[in-house]
């Protein structure tokens, strides 16, 4: 520990963002970047606690409490403090594949349980984790680091999300052949194609992915398995498979008026607006625009933050974000205390936008959309919704429509953000592999075999919708369960 007395010297700083009317005019990711001597001095005020929670990784009232990867938090704070990056650097790959996009896109349950956070502000572990990476690669010591020798040894990875890299990189470090299945056109999943790029910058995904293909994996884009590419045959021609296709069935709303045109998916508006952008700037215009529309978005979450960036972007005419759960507090409440992940208000960029643009949080909570309305083109024109309490019906919370609290709003484009019932069934069904009440493939966590001898599961196809940050647990240790598999033992952490 180098500055025992750092955490009572200095408050917890960040680096500044773009003004949220700059940034609404481009694509660039939104965050500045800190000089070194900050860091270091943020570093500092890592107390080096007798328990560090920060890397714990566990579940507390059913969220992640620490970090999921099990990051040696305390070590690389420590090391930017001292000014020693490149050993920093090599105690975050340690447990972290790709430290670029959790630094980025991770909501940092570690900070949320960080000892410091007791009773101060906790430290600013992910803009330093963001840092370490993007100064070892600016510095050249992120090289591709192919396998000594290969073990002969073929596995399918089907998905390229981040449990899909994750496990590839791993299983290829063991010395396997592995080929990396795609449906889209481009590798990455949702990494690529689910996260807007003024949050996640698609040439740092390809940067990696290019680092992985020299390294010696295999991608094959373009290419869905169960359908262009029969489950059979991979298990054929492979000697193991990992399966890693997300959680890609959305939630719907069967309301009236569900039918019309203008209402639409999330990752539908997503994918198709990142393609667009990567293929032309937005000049094909083949993606769903939001310029000088009435949008309305149905559902909380970093999906539906993402949904109101991109229509900020756009050039929205008018923006409401409906939630059908109350606002959080201000501060954490007596049922939620330390180390639990704080569920308290948060002003996020999309959000930050919205409300510099037009006046205020475009948020609205407890309200429940009761039914569409439409023009005589078929096109929905307006959205009904109700306000909702929550009352508990045989000790479960339930909403309860509030009569005489119904509001129309104008709509001329509705996003539907209310998250993802589970992974598509059909590769599930043709590898015969057993499925738990929720529909995912039926994995134990931390040995993550399916009923299928030789096939895993890792990532939200098998636990269900979650964080970037988990995926990346579930790769690796589908991984390390696979290898061991494959040669009676491994030696993958």
């Amino acid at each position: 520990m180098g500055k025992p007395t750092g955490f009572m010297e200095y408050a917890r700083e960040l680096p500044l963002d773009r003004s949220p009317k700059e940034r609404v005019r481009d694509w660039k990711e939104f965050h500045e970047h800190f000089a070194e001597e900050k860091l270091r001095t943020q570093g500092s005020r890592c107390m080096d606690c007798g328990i560090p929670f920060c890397h714990t990784g566990t579940l507390i009232s059913g969220m992640a409490s620490g970090c999921p990867v099990n990051n040696l938090i305390p070590e690389w704070n420590d090391l930017i403090y001292r000014g020693l990056w490149r050993e920093a650097l090599e105690r975050l790959h340690k447990t972290n594949n790709f430290p670029e996009f959790t630094g980025r896109v991770c909501p940092a349950p570690c900070e949320g349980s960080c000892v410091l956070g007791m009773n101060a502000d906790p430290v600013t572990i992910k803009t330093i984790e963001a840092a370490i990476i993007d100064n070892g690669f600016a510095q050249g010591w992120v090289e591709a680091e192919p396998p000594a020798k290969r073990t002969g040894k073929k596995v399918a990875v089907v998905g390229s999300g981040p449990s899909g890299l994750a496990a590839a990189a791993q299983l290829n470090r063991a010395g396997h052949l592995v080929t990396v299945y795609e449906r889209a056109d481009r590798i990455g999943g949702l990494l690529m194609y689910g996260i807007p790029n003024m949050k996640l910058d698609k040439t740092l995904v390809q940067r990696r992915v290019d680092l992985m293909a020299a390294e010696g994996v295999k991608f094959v884009t373009n290419t869905a398995v169960g359908d262009n590419l029969p489950a059979a045959k991979l298990k054929k021609e492979f000697d193991a498979i990992v399966l890693c296709m997300g959680a890609t069935k959305p939630r719907d709303l069967p309301v009236p008026g569900r039918e019309l045109k203008g209402i639409h998916f999330a990752m539908e508006f997503l994918h198709a607006n990142t393609k667009s952008l990567l293929d032309s700037k937005h000049k094909d215009g083949k993606y769903i625009s939001a310029k000088d529309k009435n949008v309305i978005v149905i559902g909380g979450g970093d999906t539906g933050t993402d949904c109101v960036g991109t229509a900020m972007r756009h050039g929205c005419k008018s923006l409401v974000q409906l939630e059908i759960l109350p606002r959080p507090p201000d501060a954490r409440q007596p049922d939620n205390p330390w180390p639990e992940w704080p569920k308290v208000y948060k002003l996020d960029y999309g959000q930050e936008e919205a409300a510099a643009r037009f006046g205020a949080d475009p948020r609205m909570y407890v309200m429940s959309p009761q039914k569409f309305v439409g023009d005589a083109d078929g096109h929905v024109k307006e959205l009904h919704a109700v306000s909702v309490e929550w009352t508990r019906n045989n000790g479960a919370f339930v909403p309860k429509n509030v009569e005489g609290t119904e509001k129309v709003f104008p709509a001329d484009l509705v996003l539907l953000a209310m998250g993802f019932l589970g992974p598509e069934q059909k590769i599930l069904e043709d590898l015969g592999v057993e499925r738990d009440p929720r529909s995912n493939a039926k994995a134990e966590h931390g040995k993550f075999a399916t009923s299928v001898p030789g096939v895993f599961a890792a990532g939200d196809c098998r636990r269900g919708q979650s964080l970037v940050v988990w995926a990346i647990n579930e790769g690796r240790g589908a991984a390390r369960e696979c290898d061991r598999f494959l040669m009676g033992e491994t030696g993958l952490p």
